[in-house]
């Protein structure tokens, strides 16, 4: 099984960078046979601004440029997706937003023309999202922000595509707290993503873990 994990954040030294490389570590420790892809988009140089190329796409006017055929194709390759980033003003860095909106274009993550038809293209994606937050655990759930970035990014984005989110965790206190603790969670991200042989089942689809998780 591969995986493709992407990152989203500019020093490669961060807490988020290490989190990323112990999801792998756990990902490949749990069943030497699964491999995965680390994206770095700021290294990458990825561009994120969704211009008029990106518009005639959507309105099926033109073939996606060759930036965003190469994203899909990594993603063709895998079979489970994980986000890595750090929370910004409760939602995602741009440079991982500005990605989705490039990439999970119209004929591929989805069809949507004249017909007024939607067809989801992403049914048999796997996503699992992680989130670093600096603040407390109480902080989200006092002011909904879990909710709103679930409404956003897990309803919003993947099942609009049709991928199905089998995992969400937030890292919380990531400015404050030991990052040990948030790396051994990562590590046991990385283990769960795929079915151990002879291990515990798989997540049933349409199933979803949901953590706060504050060390």
């Amino acid at each position: 099984m591969h995986a493709l994990i992407v990152v989203a954040h500019h020093q490669p030294r961060s807490l988020t960078h290490s989190v990323a490389t112990q999801i792998a570590e756990g990902l490949t420790q749990a069943e030497p046979a699964n491999t995965c892809e680390i994206a770095d988009l700021y290294a990458q140089g990825f561009q994120p601004v969704f211009g008029a190329a990106d518009f005639a796409v959507h309105h099926r006017e033109a073939l996606p440029p060759a930036d965003v055929q190469a994203e899909h194709a990594r993603i063709d390759r895998a079979d489970a997706l994980v986000l890595v980033f750090p929370v910004y003003w409760w939602s995602m860095p741009a440079l991982l937003k500005g990605w989705i909106d490039r990439v999970f274009s119209n004929g591929w993550a989805f069809d949507y023309g004249s017909d007024q038809k939607h067809i989801k293209k992403l049914q048999r994606l796997r996503v699992h999202l992680v989130g670093l937050g600096g603040a407390d655990a109480g902080a989200f759930q006092r002011h909904g922000y879990a909710a709103a970035m679930k409404a956003q990014i897990e309803h919003g984005i993947f099942d609009y595509s049709g991928a199905t989110v089998q995992s969400s965790t937030l890292l919380l206190e990531s400015e404050s707290s030991d990052p040990q603790g948030h790396l051994q969670t990562a590590y046991k991200i990385g283990v769960r993503i795929f079915p151990v042989p002879g291990g515990s089942e798989p997540a049933r689809e349409g199933t979803r873990a949901v953590e706060l998780i504050a060390s």
